[in-house]
């Protein structure tokens, strides 16, 4: 028998422990014998690459959720079952949602190249041996979308040769598995490989949650985050708060998956997940397929969900046995009963959606939360004044590049091919993995949609993160693109803030682009055909996963050696994309006194704003070099402009990561000022990581995202939220600010801020946090990095 998935093995020592429990009990059952003959086989295989740390452990969570189910003595929801199944001490861990800290032990690790240049940085300075925990690196960022996928690609690997060369060197040395760049985006290679019902898996980008939709619980963290786990700390989380989404009915026609978390998306706003897991139920789960679930998880991250997650059922169990983990599927059938909500659980918060009367929805402009049904999005347009002509369809991403999806995408083409048609608009396509890309090409669906005139880009996030160099507009040219993507913040495709971007189905996004106005909808309008008469296009009806086995591809994937005491990883020193860390200063121990205001930000400010992606994801390895991108797409509430902000010294406007430079030089600490939800987006670390390096010290909002609040914490920074958010008022960006408390910082202990206005007049506020015991010796050691080196001495 050969191993059909090297990269995902069973524990051959709880395999040889279960096998022992199950021949030593008065009886077998037919599911326990069954069990017991794929174990025997899976042992016979995996002895040769079986390494300690990559395992399932359905016996421990089984036994974990036993114990806990004894303390709480209540139904527990799914999510609570795999997160509590996970706890380092379930017997005495203090369990409160929204409110205690959970200690956790993750399963997995995964990482893309741009973070996982930072995270594998921080790592080595931590100076430990090995990763603790399995570990994967996906190169699918640094991937610019130009000219078609194999140019794209060698372009890539020439002028990314140096980082991809660190991440593979370093990834040998420390035990950590390397996906090469054009094996695919990062969350369809966890879906396929790594994922399975009941994982508990982080990843450092804020789409992790796509695992969800084969049943685990799958998280978003920063690089530091990362780093803990690979180092065998126990990880915290707050307890997360549970909002069932009741499905009920069943998707047909032109309504898709997407178009349930579009739906969500508009009812929970950008921050209504903010602090949840989102856990869909009820009977309607059943006519989405694995992928299709996967895609209304991967999305969840723009609610600011902690994540989604679907039960446990036969449609995982398909896709399970169709990527050739036939045994993790039986084993959990036996264990399923932990892979699903006991009856009666109590959710935080319910939503009910009846899917048989859902209507195909498209989210935006410039916010994924905005949503319009499709057939009222025309109208909408026109009397908002957004362009209604598109110029461009894309589809792919991360969220919608699966089989389905793309098999969908090809029904819609082939039918206006069938009728003389192409698209109106620029059409792009972005495989999610090479197996993908091999398996549609081989089907002939890359074929259909290069004939109706797309471009098949390389297996990479591409255009959905910015990597595109975009040629058909200039720069402020007002116009309207459809994507398949799921964020649409100003910029964020092509840099452009004059990009109307919206979100919706792949089959949508190919609909409009054939028809090239914002104002068709495929269900109700027809097309003319090249022979002068009228046609409706049908809703697209295929197979979710393909009839044959998946055409695997070329092998991209570099396992790490079990000997790696001769592997060197090589910083140079005068590298421009990569840069050694140096530890950051520790806490003085004095209050913060009269601190700069950097910028006063007005309205929204995701990631994206604070550290813009696109051209400079190549600095994402030199902390000083990326810091010249800090907060350059912030609003300044004092001018109304970006990156213009008043140096206090000079009194000159200029851009802010020059400012914050010129405070550092002049040893002046600053803070920056926020609005709602501040640093929501991606889970790029970076975004704390600059302030942190060009001498911030505390960032003061209406409130937070949660991956970049902690992002912030673990940088040493005090993320700290208005006790009254009307006091976000009372300050002015010419102001100074002290902040005063933090010799008694203690948990639940707000902090006092004196406003000192430059007419000599003050005011007095109190600032909130959330920061623990752990947390704060984060704060007093200047970084969690730097505290986990205390505790190594």
């Amino acid at each position: 028998m050969e191993e059909t998935n090297p990269k995902f093995k069973v524990d051959i020592c709880t395999s040889i422990r279960h096998l022992c429990e199950i021949f030593t009990s008065k009886a077998l059952s037919v599911r326990q014998y069954h069990v017991a003959s794929v174990l025997c086989q899976r042992a016979k295989v995996a002895m040769s690459h079986f390494e300690p740390n990559d395992y399932i452990r359905f016996d421990l969570l089984e036994k974990n959720i036993n114990i806990v189910r004894k303390r709480l003595n209540r139904p527990l929801t799914l999510s609570e079952k795999i997160v509590y199944g996970h706890l380092d001490d379930p017997a005495n861990q203090e369990i409160e949602r929204g409110k205690t800290y959970l200690r956790l032990r993750p399963d997995r690790v995964a990482m893309q190249d741009a973070t996982a240049q930072m995270a594998m940085l921080q790592f080595i300075s931590s100076g430990l041996p090995k990763v603790a925990v399995p570990s994967t690196i996906h190169c699918d960022h640094l991937i610019e979308a130009q000219l078609g996928g194999e140019k794209d690609l060698r372009r890539a690997k020439d002028i990314n040769q140096e980082v991809y060369n660190f991440l593979a060197t370093a990834g040998a040395k420390y035990g950590v598995g390397f996906w090469r760049p054009g094996s695919g985006i990062i969350h369809q290679i966890i879906l396929e490989n790594y994922a399975y019902p009941g994982v508990l898996l982080i990843g450092t980008d804020s789409h992790t949650p796509n695992g969800g939709g084969l049943g685990g619980i799958c998280i978003g963290v920063g690089g530091a985050d990362a780093v803990d786990v690979m180092a065998g700390i126990p990880w915290e989380l707050k307890c997360p708060k549970v909002i069932g989404v009741k499905l009920t009915g069943s998707l047909s026609g032109w309504t898709s998956p997407k178009d349930v978390i579009l739906k969500v998306a508009g009812i929970l706003t950008v921050k209504g997940g903010t602090g949840a897991i989102v856990e869909y139920h009820g009977p309607g789960i059943d006519s989405i397929s694995c992928t299709g679930m996967a895609t209304i998880c991967n999305m969840g991250a723009e609610i600011g969900a902690t994540t989604s997650v679907f039960p446990y059922n036969h449609r995982m169990k398909k896709y399970l046995n169709k990527t050739g983990r036939a045994d993790i599927a039986i084993l959990a059938d036996e264990f399923k009963d932990h892979l699903v909500p006991d009856p009666g659980c109590h959710y935080d918060q319910l939503i009910e959606i009846n899917l048989s009367e859902l209507k195909p929805h498209i989210n935006g402009p410039f916010t994924p939360d905005l949503a319009h049904p499709v057939a009222e999005v025309g109208t909408v347009a026109e009397k908002e004044g957004w362009p209604v002509d598109i110029r461009v369809g894309l589809i792919g991403s991360c969220t919608n590049s699966s089989y389905e999806d793309m098999g969908r995408s090809a029904a819609v083409a082939k039918q206006a091919l069938a009728h003389g048609l192409k698209c109106k608009s620029q059409f792009t396509i972005t495989p999610g993995s090479e197996q993908i890309r091999a398996t549609i090409e081989r089907d002939g669906y890359a074929q259909i949609l290069r004939d109706v005139g797309g471009i098949v880009l390389a297996n990479a996030c591409g255009p959905c993160i910015g990597q595109w160099d975009r040629k058909d507009i200039k720069k402020g040219e007002k116009n309207t693109i459809v994507t398949s993507y799921n964020r649409n913040f100003t910029g964020r495709n092509d840099a452009n803030p004059e990009t109307h971007a919206f979100v919706t189905s792949p089959e949508i996004v190919t609909a409009l682009a054939i028809a090239g106005t914002l104002k068709f909808n495929p269900e109700t309008d027809f097309l003319t055909g090249k022979d002068g008469k009228k046609f409706k296009l049908e809703a697209p009806d295929v197979d979710e996963l393909p009839r044959a086995e998946f055409d695997p591809g070329q092998d991209t994937y570099q396992h790490p050696p079990k000997d790696s005491s001769g592997q060197r990883v090589d910083v140079s020193p005068t590298s421009q994309r990569l840069q050694l860390l140096e530890p950051f200063d520790k806490w003085d121990g004095k209050d913060l006194e009269d601190l700069q205001i950097l910028i006063k930000v007005k309205g929204k400010c995701t990631t994206d704003h604070i550290s813009a992606a696109g051209p400079w994801l190549k600095f994402r390895g030199h902390l000083d070099n990326i810091s010249n991108n800090l907060l350059i797409g912030a609003i300044n509430i004092e001018n109304g402009k970006a990156n213009s902000v008043r140096n206090a010294v000079t009194q000159e406007f200029g851009p802010v990561p020059d400012t914050a430079r010129y405070y550092k030089k002049n040893g002046i600490r600053w803070v920056v000022i926020g609005d709602e939800n501040y640093g929501e987006g991606s889970s790029r670390e970076h975004a704390a990581l600059e302030p942190r390096h060009l001498g911030g010290r505390a960032i003061i909002t209406k409130s937070f995202a949660r991956i970049h609040e902690t992002n912030l914490k673990k940088q040493g920074l005090l993320p700290l939220t208005f006790a009254d958010p009307a006091d976000y008022n009372k300050i002015h960006p010419v102001d100074k600010l002290t902040i005063q408390g933090l010799k008694d910082f203690a948990p639940g202990k707000p902090l006092k801020c004196i406003i000192k206005h430059p007419n000599g007049t003050q005011e007095t506020i109190l600032l909130n946090h959330t920061f623990n015991e752990t947390q704060i010796e984060w704060f007093r050691a200047g970084s969690a990095l730097n505290r986990m080196k205390e505790l190594q001495q």
